[in-house]
């Protein structure tokens, strides 16, 4: 194994842990985009998803392998569990990649062994034993979780820590998984691990720690002070219940305070902002304003005594720039006779890279229909900006027009038209108790797949009058079964069986729109939403197609 003394890995298992969070799926395209963007991030290894979830997670960790597991990109990571099936999914899987890592895991704890996988200690530990040599003959890089470590005897944590050593494990994953222990007790733990396990010196040991007593990021930081030089964490801190360790706040923490930790890591830092609002729009989950790092008021000073300092000199209240993460201190203020040039130079500043002239061109005009409708654009309005376009939601319906009647005495109406794959037009009208209600129920109209609206959301980007307006929405589908999905794709009835129609029914889609008017982003929001739903069903017909094609299995 190579030193890494110093150094502390940052392990993203936003696609992974993340994605699990309810309401928080992405499209394929979306995680690659994410996966792009934390390749840029230059985060070490991507955990991108669990192949043995089903023929969509095995079909976007393969392509997410092929696409940015190049030489000079992280590792590319994928969960499975303790058994040869996950293990030989996951493997083929990550085939592409030229750097791959099988993450397995088995819990420790009496209470999960007892009452989840209803095995004795010691068969949990042939079980570790067995399949940590098994991944480790197909890969070099094996990654080993004891599950619920927090909960477990910590004797018994030492046994098997020690089994998946001497298996072959390279990387010893301590998880918290049910965000149970303090700092002190979970930086402890990752002590005893080093003082009384042979072996693991020549091992890397991670953190994974939950935030349901809201200390993954304290207890992820206690264990890099012990020894740790692995950090899991996810964008936003998002993941199951309460969430993980915010890779944000670990990143800035170990940066700003390198002095007291003596490690770095190797993010670009500048990158984090755009990477927090990418992941925020995808899921449809928004940053809260107080958010350390990344949220809107991180930045902020409102209070006398403090905005007067900060004139003065900006550290007496700010221990770190808000360019170190991304928002351009250096402000070139455009508008609407800013010309390409201009356009570009900001971009460039922002840490925003588009994949081609043809992208460039449609952000701009973009950019330039903003300008008509607003005075003056500053950074947060272009991130936004980029964010939707970055989407890249399947049009499957277009939202071609909008327009709306609503006021004090009056009946709220709305008119909608739609364009459909083929380029068919629908135009279609309803009221409701409010605009927002009237568009969605005309579109609604068009459409005909029953969801249910779980969230919506509104935030202005900037301030004034003229304000940017972001709109979030998460739809539930309704009724949804799988044949309506080969139906979608003119598959066959027997080829849709296969597909969890109970799964379907209950999927939660997000959707993001920006736009200075607000019930004009709300529109949007909703389009977007009302695709990633129509795509979804699109997709799992392709990934079954793929996956099973590829060996992903029958059983």
């Amino acid at each position: 194994m190579e030193s890494h003394v110093g150094h502390v890995r940052i392990f993203d298992t936003t696609l992974r842990d993340g994605e699990q969070a309810p309401g928080c799926t992405m499209t394929l395209e979306e995680k690659l985009e994410v996966a792009r963007q934390l390749a840029r991030l230059n985060v070490d290894i991507i955990e991108a998803g669990f192949p043995a979830a089903s023929p969509g997670d095995w079909a976007a960790v393969h392509e997410i392998a092929r696409e940015v597991g190049t030489a000079d990109g992280p590792v590319i990571a994928a969960l499975a569990r303790a058994n040869r099936d996950d293990i030989e999914k996951a493997w083929s899987a990550i085939q592409p990649a030229v750097k791959k890592r099988i993450h397995t895991f088995m819990s420790t704890s009496d209470i999960h062994l007892e009452h989840q996988f209803r095995k004795t200690r010691a068969e949990a530990l042939a079980i570790i034993r067995e399949m940590v040599t098994y991944a480790r003959s197909l890969c070099e890089d094996v990654e080993f979780s004891p599950m619920d470590a927090g909960r477990s005897d910590p004797v018994f944590l030492r046994e098997a820590v020690a089994v998946a050593v001497a298996a072959g494990a390279t990387t010893l994953n301590i998880p918290d998984t049910v965000g149970y222990l303090t700092p002190d007790e979970y930086g402890a733990m990752i002590r005893d691990l080093y003082e009384h396990v042979p072996g693991i010196e020549a091992c890397v040991l991670s953190t994974h720690c939950h935030d349901d007593l809201g200390v993954a990021v304290a207890n992820s930081l206690a264990g890099v002070r012990n020894g740790a030089r692995q950090v899991e964490c996810t964008i936003n801190g998002i993941g199951e219940r309460a969430g993980n360790a915010s890779l944000e706040e670990v990143v800035m923490a170990i940066h700003t305070r390198g002095q007291f930790y003596g490690v770095r890591t190797q993010i670009n830092t500048r990158e984090l902002a755009r990477t927090s609002r990418l992941v925020s729009s995808f899921i449809g989950v928004p940053v809260p304003p107080n958010k350390a790092i990344v949220g809107a008021n991180a930045f902020a000073h409102e209070s006398g005594i403090h905005q007067d300092g900060v004139l003065k000199h900006r550290q007496t209240y700010e221990i770190m720039s808000a360019e170190t993460v991304g928002l351009d201190g250096n402000e070139l203020v455009l508008g609407k006779h800013s010309g390409r040039h201009a356009f570009r130079t900001k971009l460039h500043a922002m840490g925003v890279e588009l994949e081609s002239d043809e992208e460039f061109q449609h952000l701009f005009e973009r950019f330039k229909d903003l300008c008509d409708r607003k005075k003056r654009v500053d950074d947060r309005d272009i991130l936004a900006l980029v964010t939707g376009e970055l989407q890249h939601t399947p049009e499957i319906y277009k939202l071609d027009l909008v327009q709306y009647s609503s006021g004090l005495g009056m009946i709220p109406t709305a008119t909608v038209r739609l364009i459909g794959p083929e380029g068919q037009v629908w135009i279609n009208s309803d009221t409701g108790t409010g605009p927002v209600d009237a568009i969605y129920k005309a579109i609604n109209r068009i459409v005909e797949r029953p969801n249910e609206l779980l969230e919506f959301s509104i935030n202005a980007i900037t301030e004034g009058l003229d304000a940017v307006a972001e709109v979030t929405v998460r739809i539930r589908e309704q009724g949804g079964v799988a044949e309506d999905a080969a139906a979608d794709m003119g598959a066959s009835t027997s080829t849709a069986t296969v597909l969890s129609g109970k799964r379907i029914a209950q999927q939660i889609f997000s959707g993001y729109g920006v736009h200075t008017d607000t019930i004009v982003a709300a529109a949007h929001a909703y389009m977007a939403a009302l695709n990633k739903m129509l795509a979804a069903r699109q997709e799992r017909i392709k990934a079954e197609a793929v996956a099973y094609a590829a060996g992903y299995g029958t059983d």
